[in-house]
């Protein structure tokens, strides 16, 4: 196997840094098993994307097994400390490899700042063609990307750079002007500024762990801008890749079921613009008091800084 970083080529862009190049990893040639990646601060929030961490051990997951034709079927991650940006190490050990799947587990942690970082439990599959196939869930009812008038951008966490984002549905959430409680529902429309395609043309799975892990906002709609100055870093993570497609623009239904004792669940339905299901997600949050000095994005206009 190459000891070049595993990524696909990415446009040259001044605003944005393409996620197949940042998520990167090379593999350690004396050490079986184990990785290095190296990401840049441009995905962060208070910190990285735990998105975009989960993608960097499922593609040194791929790596491991060598097999394009074995896919991200189904993957959890456990959020357990910090990974700041920069250097970071990926561990994976191979559960099992049968003829059509493989299970595979893999622990990433800074090389900089003690802590056991993240660890992701994920099932890699062979297409079985000759299956049951139905879909029973139906596309939302809302406008397409392009006839949604564009707002100018506040403020925000410099991960949204990546991307552009059209809000079809709820509030805007941790927006200058405040917002009034609603539903529990946020539904947006999500494009790469670098697209993010596979060897095959398709859209790339690992590109959406990070725009699945977008679901604060939802319980955020159904607090309103009166409650108390929070964030939601994610505990754990959940996505099952369900099919592929070739759009661009991806359609994402986050919806926060329930919140308690300090914690929050949400799940995330991911559509192409095609119609087609592409994906589903949940996650656990838990509430905490946002720093002293809030970066970009997180202020509000209740809050005096």
């Amino acid at each position: 196997m190459s000891s070049e970083a595993t990524s696909t080529p990415k446009a040259a862009l001044s605003a944005a840094t393409g996620l197949a190049a940042a998520s990167a990893v090379k593999r350690l040639r004396n050490a079986p098993g184990w990785y290095t990646a190296d990401l840049c601060s441009d995905w962060n929030f208070l910190t990285p994307s735990g998105g975009v961490l989960m993608s960097i051990a499922l593609r040194a997951m791929q790596a491991e097994l060598d097999d394009p034709e074995l896919r991200p079927l189904s993957a959890n991650t456990l959020f357990m400390s910090p990974v700041p940006a920069g250097p970071m190490e990926i561990r994976v050990e191979l559960l099992r490899r049968g003829g059509v799947a493989a299970q595979l587990r893999a622990e990433l942690s800074s090389t900089t700042l003690p802590g056991p970082g993240l660890e992701v439990s994920a099932t890699f599959a062979r297409r079985l063609p000759n299956g049951p196939a139905f879909t029973d869930a139906t596309f939302p009812d809302v406008p397409w990307p392009e006839d949604v008038p564009r707002e100018k951008a506040e403020e925000r966490p410099i991960f949204f750079d990546n991307l552009e984002i059209v809000q079809v549905e709820g509030p805007a959430v941790f927006s200058e002007a405040g917002w009034e409680a609603s539903d529990a529902l946020v539904t947006r429309w999500y494009r790469y500024r670098v697209p993010q395609y596979d060897a095959a043309g398709r859209f790339d799975r690992f590109a959406l762990p990070p725009i699945i892990d977008n679901m604060p906002p939802a319980a955020f709609a159904r607090i309103g801008s009166d409650g108390p100055l929070l964030h939601a870093p994610s505990l754990d993570l959940t996505v099952h890749f369900l099919d592929d497609c070739d759009d661009e623009w991806l359609l994402l239904r986050h919806r926060a079921k329930k919140a308690h004792d300090g914690f929050a669940t949400a799940d995330v339905e991911v559509w192409s613009r095609g119609g087609k299901l592409v994906a589903v997600g949940s996650q656990m949050m838990i509430f905490r008091s946002m720093p002293a000095d809030p970066p970009p994005g997180f202020r509000r206009s209740n809050e005096t800084s």
